[in-house]
Order: structure tokens, then C-alpha cells, then sequence
């Protein structure tokens, strides 16, 4: 299954566009004051995206499993140095209410922590390519 996801910002604009096969979503996040970027940094983004990843995948291997998920909370903290640094010390603080033990719980939290695929692609260091490069001279 394909994936994207696209950020234009131009004259005080932000648009965000995401896909997965033909399915379209958009998410609003303003821009910075001064219109240039976003004002929610890539690593807010990226530390979202574990926390999404987290929660979805919790919700469908719990039906694989039989267990009935009520409730998910995952938090996601990590440290940053200056510019260029990759992320360091990341934690995530998952809490899963089942309709299962305890163990049960635990399990399945473990079993997806193994296969989750946001944290599975960071922890094997999926490599990101420059497909393409476009320079538009405004002079």
C-alpha cells in the first residue's frame, strides 16, 4: 500500500495532504506567525506519529486477538540537540484498558511494540532518499 504525504506553505499558507492507496485526508496545522513553515516542528510530527502508530495498531492486533480494547493513551517524549541531531532518549508511556487479565494486556502491548511499524521503521533506520529536486528562481 502506497503512502504520502505532502506540506505546501506559500504566501501565509499551509496545506497538508496525506494518502494511503486512494484514501485523502488533510490535517490543519497553522503556519508560523511570520507565515514561513509550520508552527509544530517535524519531531512534534514525528513523536505523533509513534503515538499514532501505537494507538492504531494496539486497537487492530487487540482484535486479532480476541481482546476488546476500550481505551489507549500513549505519550512519546524524546530529546533533540541542536539543528541536524537526530532524536535521542525516546519513551513512550503506553496505557491499554481491555477487556482482558492484566497479562493479557501486557502481551498484547509487547507483541505490538514488535510489530508496529512507525517505531519498527525508525528502530531498523529505514533510509530516505531525495527523489527529486526542484529550484524555482523568483529574481
Amino acid at each position: 500500500m502506497n503512502y504520502s504525504a505532502s506540506m505546501h506553505n506559500m504566501n501565509g499558507e499551509l496545506d497538508i495532504v496525506m494518502k494511503v492507496g486512494d484514501k485523502v485526508n488533510t490535517l490543519q496545522i497553522a503556519p508560523k506567525r511570520r507565515g514561513y513553515g509550520s508552527s509544530v516542528s517535524g519531531g512534534e510530527i514525528l513523536f505523533l506519529a509513534i503515538a499514532t502508530c501505537y494507538c492504531n495498531d494496539l486497537y487492530r492486533e487487540g482484535r486479532k486477538l480476541g481482546i476488546k480494547v476500550d481505551g489507549v493513551e500513549v505519550d512519546v517524549d524524546g530529546e533533540f540537540g541542536e539543528p541536524g541531531d537526530p532524536a535521542w532518549d525516546v519513551k513512550c508511556r503506553i496505557k491499554v484498558t481491555a477487556q482482558a487479565s492484566e497479562e493479557e494486556i501486557r502481551e498484547l502491548i509487547a507483541h505490538t511494540d514488535a510489530i508496529a511499524e512507525i517505531p519498527k521503521s525508525l528502530r531498523s533506520g529505514t533510509p530516505i532518499s531525495l527523489k527529486e529536486i526542484i529550484a524555482v528562481s523568483c529574481k
